[in-house]
């Protein structure tokens, strides 16, 4: 736990939660780890399209059943005219889809959202952390192999009743990289939080700054996580497809981990459709491998034995026994969450036979979510960040030249105001919340001038969190041509 005035203290490892114990986990590479699988899948005949992003999902034609994706249009100029690099996108379609996007994903909410998918499983709203990450390089000499490091406190919690959710992790990567990141939880109330600026404050705390110091930041990015945990699991099926990893919400966040979870959900994923396809009468010579096509006049099943077997996993096991943690921090603080987090994990282990339901939001019979957890700015005080020093800490720039962000300015933005929210970011946003969306994007997409939004979408990293945070939500995050965005290597 470190402490405004530049202290720490270790919480006893025997008082942790199992679920933060790391013995026998390998620290590597995300980002590296994507590429080997993908060169490992091509290898036993897997077609991968780098480069191509689904843009939509193509249903019946009753609308009752998902067919597959198809991929954005390339070529198309910022006005919308079609460029002489025009190319129309392609349909993708399948006997089943599998939705893998990650938190937030675009595609996936859109399925969501169109059959009932959160009511259907009586899943509450999801909620979400945003992470900021950096990777250094430091001298050998500093390199400590196997270190883990999480904490709580400085910089987003001073006292034991602070309800700002988030925690940071430092991790020694061989050969000598040092991977930290801070975790902040996107229901927040305070609209002059800066996530960005509160990491680069907690780099400055000396538990922090001696495994950085005689370093070299080498990469810079940030992404969404899900933190709704047990209670915001949607239903995973429906007619032609399913729902995998962080598209469903398959992470822990008290173990601040779910690439587990997703590989897990990807393998059951996989054996349900094998079994469904390849079961039936002449269920052989209807495989696309023997036929060469897909029958458009097949009726897209709804494998529910990805479902069940989920529901059976020790996936479901992990994030049940921690179900009730997050909402312990939203509504008693750091103090009362870790009291709770203790009890669960040592003593009910997820039995105890109560549910934390979530709260509703500022106006009485609404349903939660991070954007309405957000209060008017009149009811708290700008915070004045330290200016950076551009050697441990850096401005938001600057770093974002770290992540090699890259998208070809002459296309639409891919980042869209709702028209039927177009209010809110002329009439609102500004004027009660003082403009959260130009402090919690981390990668500086959003900025008023002369009390005018602008959108500087060449600059997205494609986190989702203005998706999320935004007042109401007014701003409708699609992807961008394909081949755009962070270029990460050894994130």
């Amino acid at each position: 736990v470190l402490t405004e005035s530049g202290g720490s203290y270790q919480i006893p490892n025997m008082l942790l939660p199992s679920q933060l114990h790391n013995d026998g986990n390998y620290i590597i590479s995300l980002s590296k780890l994507a590429r080997y699988l993908g060169e490992m899948a091509e290898g036993l005949g897997v077609e991968i399209y780098p480069g191509f992003a689904a843009d939509e999902v193509i249903y019946s034609d009753d609308q009752t059943s998902v067919r597959g994706v198809a991929t954005k249009d390339m070529g198309i100029g910022k006005e919308g005219e079609a460029k002489d690099t025009f190319e129309r996108g392609v349909e993708l379609l399948g006997r089943q889809t599998l939705f893998a996007e990650g938190a937030r994903g675009s595609c996936s909410e859109s399925i969501i959202s169109k059959y009932n998918l959160r009511q259907e499983g009586g899943a509450s709203n999801q909620h979400y952390g945003l992470g900021i990450k950096e990777v250094w390089e430091i001298p050998v000499e500093n390199f400590k192999p196997g270190f883990v490091q999480h904490t709580l406190g400085y910089p987003l919690q001073s006292s034991v009743t602070d309800k700002v959710y988030g925690g940071s992790f430092l991790y020694h990567q061989e050969p000598n990289l040092v991977l930290c990141g801070l975790v902040v939880g996107l229901d927040y109330e305070n609209p002059y939080l800066n996530p960005y600026k509160e990491f680069q404050r907690w780099k400055t705390h000396p538990a922090i700054k001696s495994h950085l110091e005689g370093g070299t930041c080498i990469q810079y990015g940030a992404r969404v996580l899900n933190e709704g945990g047990y209670h915001s699991l949607p239903k995973l099926t429906f007619p032609g497809g399913m729902l995998l990893g962080c598209s469903a919400g398959f992470l822990n966040a008290v173990k601040i981990k779910g690439s587990h979870c997703a590989i897990q959900s990807g393998t059951i994923a996989a054996e349900s459709v094998y079994n469904s396809l390849a079961s039936g009468e002449d269920a052989e010579e209807k495989t696309v491998a023997s036929t060469g096509e897909i029958d458009s006049e097949e009726t897209p099943v709804e494998v529910t034995q990805y479902a069940e077997s989920m529901e059976k996993s020790w996936v479901y096991d992990e994030l049940k026994e921690v179900r009730n943690c997050h909402e312990a921090f939203s509504r008693w603080g750091v103090g009362g969450g870790l009291i709770y987090t203790g009890i669960a994990a040592h003593i009910t282990k997820g039995k105890e036979p109560w549910t934390l339901p979530t709260p509703v939001g500022n106006n009485a019979g609404e349903s939660k979510t991070d954007s309405k957890a957000t209060k008017p700015a009149k009811d708290f005080q700008p915070i004045d960040y330290p200016a950076p020093d551009g050697i441990m800490t850096f401005d938001l720039l600057t770093n974002l030249q770290r992540s090699g962000t890259y998208h070809d300015d002459d296309q639409p933005s891919h980042l869209r105001i709702k028209p039927e929210l177009a209010h809110i970011p002329e009439s609102t946003s500004l004027q009660v919340y003082a403009a959260p969306e130009s402090r919690f994007c981390p990668a500086g997409v959003y900025e008023y001038v002369d009390e005018k939004l602008v959108i500087n979408a060449q600059n997205c990293i494609h986190c989702k969190c203005c998706s999320i945070k935004m007042p109401d939500e007014y701003i409708d995050w699609s992807v961008p041509e394909g081949g755009g965005g962070p270029q990460y290597q050894v994130m």
